[in-house]
């Protein structure tokens, strides 16, 4: 689970909880980074192995030699669109292992618009977030 925020103390009843939410929403990726995959694959082609989650710190996907697709959880806190993008740059390393303009031409076919995404995903990044997200659908850190 990310680091709870260095300002906000919490009680180990709230750890428990945000632990609680952090596997939640953990297990909801996986099936729907598996879904993403599933639909894009069949339009980009490839071989891949495996898809794993994780909470990459630098990282939104990565896509392995070996052909296994890493995804950073914080992805389903972003908007749909932003999430099919990295599925898509990441199935389309499966062709082209590098950023060559092959590559970019091949993600550029497949989502006219993955520039807006890139963007969007350089500004608002830091904001995916559990802590963040919880507080936008109104679920309370602290208990009182």
């Amino acid at each position: 689970m990310e680091k709870p925020s260095e300002k906000m103390a919490y009680t180990p009843a709230e750890l428990k909880r945000l632990q609680t939410f952090d596997r939640r929403y953990r297990n909801s990726a996986r099936q729907i980074f598996a879904d993403r995959v599933a639909f894009y694959h069949q339009i980009t082609g490839g071989s891949y192995t495996s898809i794993t989650i994780r909470d990459q710190k630098t990282r939104w996907g990565s896509c392995s030699s070996r052909g296994t697709l890493s995804f950073n959880y914080r992805l389903i806190f972003a908007p749909p669109k932003v999430l099919d993008y990295v599925v898509v740059h990441e199935l389309c390393h499966l062709t082209h292992m590098n950023h060559s303009k092959d590559f970019w031409n091949m993600v550029e076919r497949i989502m006219p618009d993955y520039r807006l995404c890139k963007r969007w995903l350089k500004d608002h990044g830091r904001e995916l977030t559990l802590e963040r997200h919880l507080s936008k659908q109104g679920i309370p850190l602290k208990l009182e």
